[in-house]
């Protein structure tokens, strides 16, 4: 999870009041975050560098705080101490609006059709009247930082660019050009680039070079230029110089590229309800209207609402305690979630949550819940088993066969699900029927496919092992993957048992028998061939066992699975010079009623 290193001091100002480190780590658990670890600013840096460690007394305290990857509005020390500050019943929560700009004076940015060719997407917002000190300065920077690592993937979905606006005119052009046309002096340097140019100057650059790679290839460029062609970044690599924000800057100007919207929009709302409070008027936020080539229009940041309702039943039920309306609403309010009882007569155990712009994590009812047992506090919920849950038949049999196969003298391995091609199908004499998924560019030829089937591990522990004392008795009941058109992913997990016996005396008859102790634990008779009621063998000719030593299992009327004496050849292709006796069935297919 993500981890914000915050000075002690400020943060404490920031909340109004001071604590003890003990008192804080309390604050924080119940708030649902964690103090990860307690430092200095010097003590980072001779860490990063492998020196020794130096007390100094005049070395300001940092708290690392462990926050939600989601929750992205507390990824700076404003959006952490307005959170807590609420939950302390210290704030009330904001209500963000917009500046009362008329639409013929609103800030414009247009787009042009040629930005679909490499990112599609620009939102932006206007901060008035801010007030920049060091802090406040470096804590804005670090925000973006912060974004950039996390919801924007490194800048592939999303890149923050931020201006201050005195030094340009709008209305603003957002374009797609060939690198040779764009020409501009990026942020702290002094002369000018073409953007081609600067693909060059910055492969040396160890923070920039990174992000090379989004865009070098492509035969346009993304460009943001105001009304005097005077460029403002070259998303998602490098501002402009000349509209670099500095302590000075009173108005910024704030615009996310982006190859997905939605994101682009969080990663707005985040940024501006964050420094809103600054502000000359607080939690007033100037939207900007982006207007694109075939004449329609959105009005960003998007500050709307989100109304949810949600059964109180739900929220009770699910986290085990039994709770008024008004306990809940009053919960919820100190989550940031604006709540109330609904008024509708029809539902009148309902909750109306509305969710505001900095809680972009909150998505469903269960996100509510979740926020009303962090402010409820997890250690005041009573322990208990839920009714509700019960072991899945699946796994319940799975223990079970673990169980019994364990007292018949088996040893359990865990063997990876993924696979070589070759070790699925080559190696033990079976032709590739299509039914392996592929694990598409895989980081190596040892995992190459899901398994189809479990002998392949199986015999890779004991070709490793060839050294072992015999006989070598092994199980593994795991799961293996199959295409499968009928399930929405494509493919279907199925559970399998597989067992192996090696050794000089190691014949049909032994792994016969397990077979034999498996149907009688589940209750199955042996019966003639063609009788559906419980299970019988008969001739099987699977290429990976011995022919005329094999057999497969049929269980009331349904194939499950085989076994036999393992092929010789498939014993070399494994590097196992013992004879081994093997078994694999399949688990689901015992469930039958």
């Amino acid at each position: 999870m993500p981890t914000v290193s915050v000075g002690r001091d400020r943060l404490f100002a920031a909340l109004g009041q001071s604590y003890t480190q003990e008192e804080f780590e309390d604050l924080c658990f119940r708030f649902g975050i964690e103090l990860d670890d307690v430092t200095t600013e010097k003590a980072i840096i001779r860490k990063e560098k492998h020196l020794e460690e130096e007390a100094d007394d005049d070395e300001e305290t940092i708290y690392k705080i462990e926050v939600p990857a989601n929750r992205y509005d507390l990824l700076c020390l404003e959006g952490l101490a307005q959170a807590l500050r609420i939950f302390n019943g210290k704030q009330d929560i904001p209500a963000y609006k917009f500046a009362n700009v008329g639409k013929d004076l609103m800030l414009k940015m247009r787009v042009q059709p040629e930005t679909s060719q490499i990112r599609s997407f620009v939102v932006c917002a206007v901060l008035r009247g801010l007030t920049f000190d060091e802090a406040r300065y470096n804590s804005f920077i670090d925000l973006q930082d912060k974004l950039h690592q996390n919801i924007c993937r490194r800048r592939t979905l999303v890149a923050i660019g931020t201006h201050d606006l005195d030094t340009l005119q709008g209305p603003f052009t957002y374009e797609a050009l060939p690198p040779a046309e764009i020409n501009f002096v990026p942020l702290k340097q002094t002369k000018s680039f073409r953007a081609d140019e600067l693909m060059e100057f910055y492969k040396s650059d160890l923070k920039l070079k990174k992000y090379l790679h989004i865009i070098e290839n492509s035969p346009v460029f993304p460009v943001l230029y105001d009304s005097k062609r005077t460029v403002l970044s070259l998303p998602p690599i490098i501002n402009g110089a000349h509209s670099a924000i500095t302590l000075q800057t009173k108005n910024v100007f704030i615009e996310c590229t982006a190859t997905d919207l939605t994101k682009a929009k969080i990663v707005l709302n985040t940024m501006v309800t964050a420094f809103s409070g600054y502000c000359e008027t607080k939690f007033e936020i100037e939207p900007v209207e982006v207007i694109y080539d075939d004449g329609k229009s959105q009005i960003y940041p998007d500050l709307s609402v989100y109304d949810m309702e949600v059964p109180l039943s739900y929220i009770t039920d699910l986290i085990g305690v039994s709770l008024e309306a008004e306990e809940v609403t009053s919960l919820l309010n100190r989550m940031q979630l604006r709540a109330e009882l609904s008024k509708s007569s029809d539902s009148r155990n309902t909750i109306n949550v509305h969710v505001p712009p900095t809680r972009s994590d909150v998505l469903h009812p269960c996100d509510v819940m979740e926020d009303v047992a962090i402010a409820y506090g997890y250690n005041n919920i009573p322990r208990r088993k839920p009714t509700s849950i019960n072991p899945l038949p699946l796994n319940e049999i799975s223990d079970l066969i673990r169980a019994e196969i364990a007292m018949n003298g088996y040893t359990e391995v865990l063997m990876w699900i993924l696979c070589s091609h070759k070790e699925n199908f080559a190696m033990l004499n079976r032709k590739d029927d299509g039914s392996a998924v592929i694990i598409g560019n895989p980081r190596s030829a040892d995992f190459e496919v899901v398994r189809t089937s479990l002998m392949p591990g199986i015999l890779k522990t004991v070709g490793i092992n060839k050294d072992h004392p015999k006989p070598i008795k092994i199980f593994e009941v795991g799961d293996i993957a199959l295409l499968d058109e009928k399930k929405d992913v494509g493919a279907s997990n199925r559970r399998r048992l597989a067992a192996l016996h090696c050794g000089a005396t190691s014949g049909f008859e032994l792994i016969h028998c397990l077979v034999d102790r498996i149907m009688e634990v589940m209750a199955t008779p042996f019966v003639p061939v063609g009788d559906n009621t419980g299970y019988y063998i008969k001739r099987s000719q699977e290429p990976e066992y011995l022919p005329g030593r094999q057999a497969s299992i049929v269980f009331k009327g349904k194939h499950i699975g085989n076994f036999g004496i393992v092929h010789p050849e498939v014993l070399t292709n494994f590097d196992i010079s013992d004879p081994c006796s093997f078994v694999e069935i399949d688990i689901e297919s015992l469930l039958l009623p």
